[in-house]
């Protein structure tokens, strides 16, 4: 079966996310995505700079820039994900305010600079890197005082409630897919 998505909400609302042929991926549901975009609304998100890492076909970071943000990178290591992201991005009117970088995770946490509002991660289920990557990124320069980042994982993997100075803030399931969300630790005043 083929999963149709869309962007749901924003300037963008309605266009269709295509996703490569012939690659295994898991895409972020409609459903899921909008629990994301709810939970970041209520908080008072810095929508300024999003980075959505693990990208696949876009539809975490296309969406945020559907609904304000000003810019946005994305990193996804599959020449054919990056070029229907591109596809994606151009199809919705949006690719002037994005980047697309063809890398590993692991490689793009080494050379992007700058802090990011939100970061957005939906890695594949079966990696489990992604504790080191969340580990990784707690101290790095890319997450500031400010900074929300959303982790969508499977039910099976169980979060840290801290990774450094980040703090797990609200953790949602829908079926097999669970949303986390950490914000550095608020100092006491």
């Amino acid at each position: 079966m083929l999963l149709r998505m869309r962007i749901i909400a924003g300037k963008a609302k309605g266009q269709y996310i295509k996703s490569p042929k012939g690659v295994s991926l898991r895409p972020t549901s409609d459903l899921i995505r909008g629990a994301i975009f709810s939970i970041l609304e209520s908080i008072d998100s810095d929508w300024s700079s999003v980075l959505d890492l693990y990208a696949g076909t876009g539809s975490l970071g296309i969406e945020a820039l559907s609904r304000g943000a000003g810019w946005a990178d994305f990193v996804e290591q599959n020449p054919k994900c990056c070029a229907i992201i591109k596809e994606n991005l151009e199809r919705a009117g949006l690719a002037a305010q994005a980047h697309i970088y063809c890398s590993s995770v692991t490689n793009a946490l080494s050379f992007l600079k700058g802090r990011y509002g939100i970061i957005l991660m939906g890695p594949p289920y079966a990696d489990l890197s992604i504790i080191e990557t969340l580990e990784q990124l707690a101290i790095s320069c890319l997450v500031g005082a400010g900074s929300t980042m959303v982790v969508e994982h499977s039910y099976r993997l169980s979060l840290s409630s801290a990774y450094g100075n980040l703090q797990l803030v609200k953790h949602r399931c829908h079926g097999d897919t669970c949303i986390s969300i950490f914000s550095p630790f608020q100092a006491a005043k």
